[in-house]
C-alpha cells in the first residue's frame, strides 16, 4: 500500500481529494461498521469516502468485549436468525483477519439456579453449533463436575453442577477496524479521521447530496459532494438524524453501557475465558486471560449521560467484582487490583418495556425522507453482513444490482491460507529479526496487531538500530514510524489507546515510554512545542480516566 493514503503525514494532501471531487458514497462513522460498509463499497466499484469526526474506532469500536462471537444468551430471547448469522460470520471473519480474529475455548460454568441448566445448556449448545455451521472438532463438549473443577481448578465448587466447553473467537476490536480501514484505502477508499460533520448540503429536489465537515485539528471547514450518504455513527446516529430530520419517530437508539476491568492475571489466572452466570441478577459475564491480564466483563445498565465520554464508576467496577468473587471465591479481587477499565456504548433500537439485557442486538436501516440512510443496531461479529445490507439498500435506492464480494477478501495483513502458513511466517519473521536482538515473543506480539504487515516495522527497526542502539527503543520507534505513516496516527491515545491497546491491557508500562512518543510524534508531525504539551496533557487526562471510578 502506498503509505501516502493513509499517513498522518500526507493528510493535507489527502484532504485536497477528499474536498475538490464528487463522491458516489459518503460515509459517517469510522467505527467498525462504517469501514466495512467502506469496504464493500469500493469493492463493488464505487467511489467513497469516509470521515470519522474523532479517531478510527474512537467509540465503541474499542470499547466492546473484543469477542468475535454467536451471541450464545440469544438463543434464550429465540433470536435464532441472528445466532446463525453470526455465529456463521465468526468463521468468516476468523478466515479473513486470522493474525487478530484467534479461536478462543470458552468455559461455561451449569450451577444451581443458574440461567442455564443441565439439559438446557446441552441443548443450547448443541443447536448453537448447529445454527452456527461450527466445525466437527470446534463443537461443543459437554462435562461432568469434576471434569469442570479439573479443568478450571478456581470455580467454586458447592454450586458446580458441571458445564460445557464450545469454542468462540477473541479480537482486538479497534485492530479489526484498523485492518478493514486499510485494506478499503488500499482498494482506493478516501478515509480521513478527525473530520466531523456539522450539517448537510442539499441537492435542488430537498435530498442529502453530501456535507459540511470540520477538521478538528486545524478548525478549517470543507464540503463534500456525494450521490449518497450514510450515516453510521453509532451511538452519535440519532444525533445526526436529528441535524437531518428532527422527527425522528418511533425508531430512535436506546443506548446501553458495557463496563469491562482488567486485573493482574495473577489476580485471576484461569485456565482459558469463562463465561458465567452472575448471582444477583441472572446476567452472564466473561473473564478472558490475555496476555501478562485478565479481563472481565460486561455491565449493560440504560445510559443517557454525555456520550462522548462514557467512563468506569464506582458501582460497576464494584459489580463486576462481586460477581467474579461469588464464582471465583479464592480470587478474593478487590477494588486495589484492577489496573485499568474502559466503558462502552450499545446502540441498539429502542423496543418499549425491553430491560437492557432484553434488548434485540439486531441492526436495522433507517430511511428518511431527504435520502439519508441511517445504520443502527447489531454487533461487532455481524459488521460484514451489516455492510451488506447497507450496500445493498444503497443500490436500491439508485435501481441499480449489485452484489458483495467482502466473504473471501483478506485483510491488511491476513493474507494467509492456514494456521501452518502463520506459524512458519512468524518463525521467518523472527529469523529476519535476529540481528535486532527480539525475542520470539515480540514478534509473536507484533504480528497480532499486524500481521504480515510487520515486515515494515522490522525493516525500519534496522534502520534505527545503529542511532539506538537499544533493541526495545528500536522496535517501540518503528512501531510509531509504521502507525503514523500507513494508519494515520495523529496523537498519543491513538497509539496507546486504538493502536496498540496499551492503555487498556499494559497501563503499567506506559509510564517509562509515552514522552519518548510524544517527542517521535512531535518531529513526525512537526508539532510546536504547544502542539507537544497539548498532546501529552490529552494522553495523560485519558490515562486517569480509565481509574477515575477511584475517585467516587
Amino acid at each position: 500500500m502506498n503509505e501516502l493514503k493513509f499517513s498522518a503525514t500526507n493528510r493535507a494532501l489527502i484532504q485536497r481529494s477528499a474536498f475538490s471531487e464528487p463522491f458516489d458514497l459518503l460515509v459517517i462513522g469510522g467505527g467498525i461498521t462504517g469501514a466495512g460498509i467502506a469496504l464493500d463499497a469500493i469493492t463493488r466499484g464505487l467511489k467513497v469516502l469516509l470521515v470519522e469526526k474523532k479517531d478510527f474506532a474512537w467509540g465503541t469500536s474499542s470499547r466492546s468485549t473484543k469477542l468475535i462471537h454467536g451471541g450464545l444468551r440469544y438463543l434464550k430471547q429465540m433470536e435464532f436468525g441472528l445466532v446463525h448469522e453470526v455465529g456463521v460470520e465468526r468463521a468468516i471473519v476468523h478466515k479473513n483477519a486470522p493474525h487478530i480474529v484467534l479461536p478462543e475455548k470458552m468455559l461455561l460454568p451449569i450451577i444451581e439456579e443458574g440461567s442455564l441448566g443441565k439439559m438446557l445448556s446441552s441443548l443450547g449448545l448443541w443447536v448453537y453449533d448447529r445454527l452456527a455451521n461450527v466445525e466437527q472438532e470446534e463443537r461443543r463438549k459437554m462435562l461432568e463436575k469434576d471434569e469442570v473443577a479439573q479443568l478450571e481448578p478456581l470455580l467454586r465448587q458447592d454450586v458446580l453442577l458441571g458445564g460445557g466447553l464450545y469454542y468462540e473467537y477473541r479480537t482486538d476490536d479497534a485492530r479489526l477496524t484498523i485492518e478493514t480501514l486499510k485494506t478499503a484505502v488500499e482498494k482506493g477508499a478516501v478515509v480521513l479521521n478527525y473530520t466531523e460533520v456539522y450539517d448537510f448540503i442539499y441537492k435542488d429536489n430537498a435530498y442529502v447530496g453530501g456535507a459540511k465537515v470540520r477538521d478538528t485539528l486545524d478548525g478549517s471547514l470543507h464540503e463534500v459532494k456525494a450521490k449518497r450518504v450514510v450515516n453510521a455513527a453509532g451511538p452519535w446516529v440519532d444525533t445526526l438524524r436529528a441535524q437531518n430530520d428532527k422527527d425522528l419517530g418511533k425508531k430512535r437508539l436506546h443506548l446501553t453501557k458495557g463496563v469491562h476491568i482488567v486485573v493482574p492475571y495473577s489476580k485471576l489466572p484461569i485456565q482459558q475465558s469463562v463465561y458465567f452466570d452472575v448471582e444477583q441478577d441472572n446476567r452472564m459475564i466473561f473473564a478472558i486471560p490475555r496476555g501478562n491480564v485478565t479481563y472481565i466483563g460486561t455491565t449493560d445498565t440504560f445510559y443517557d449521560q454525555n456520550i462522548d465520554q462514557p467512563k468506569a464508576n464506582r458501582a460497576d467496577v464494584a459489580y463486576i467484582i462481586a460477581s467474579i468473587n461469588f464464582m471465583f471465591p479464592s480470587a478474593k479481587l478487590n477494588i486495589s487490583d484492577v489496573e485499568s477499565t474502559w466503558a462502552g456504548l450499545r446502540p441498539l433500537i429502542h423496543q418499549e418495556g425491553k430491560s437492557p439485557s432484553e434488548l434485540s442486538r439486531r441492526d436495522e436501516i433507517f430511511y428518511s425522507e431527504s435520502g439519508l440512510i441511517s445504520i443502527a443496531g447489531g454487533k461487532l461479529t455481524g459488521y460484514r453482513k451489516m455492510a451488506e445490507r447497507v450496500l445493498n439498500f444503497v443500490y436500491k435506492t439508485m435501481r441499480k444490482k449489485s452484489c458483495s464480494v467482502t466473504q473471501n477478501l483478506a485483510l491488511s495483513g491476513g493474507d494467509f491460507d492456514s494456521p501452518e502458513a502463520i506459524q512458519a511466517f512468524i518463525y521467518r519473521s523472527f529469523g529476519e529479526s535476529k540481528q535486532l536482538e527480539i525475542s520470539r515473543a515480540a514478534i509473536q506480539k507484533l504480528f497480532s496487531k499486524y500481521g504480515r504487515n510487520i515486515s515494515k516495522i522490522i525493516d525500519k527497526a534496522y534502520e534505527l538500530k545503529p542511532s539506538l542502539k537499544d533493541s526495545n527503543r528500536c522496535l517501540l520507534q518503528a512501531e510509531v514510524w509504521y502507525v503514523i505513516h500507513y494508519e494515520m496516527t495523529t496523537n498519543l491515545c491513538d497509539f496507546f489507546i486504538r493502536r496498540t491497546g496499551m492503555l487498556y491491557f499494559e497501563r503499567p508500562a506506559i509510564a517509562a515510554v509515552y514522552l519518548e512518543v510524544a517527542d517521535m510524534m512531535a518531529s513526525a508531525l512537526k508539532w510546536s512545542e504547544a502542539q507537544k504539551a497539548e498532546a501529552i496533557q490529552e494522553f495523560e487526562q485519558e490515562y486517569q480516566d480509565v481509574m477515575s471510578f477511584q475517585k467516587a
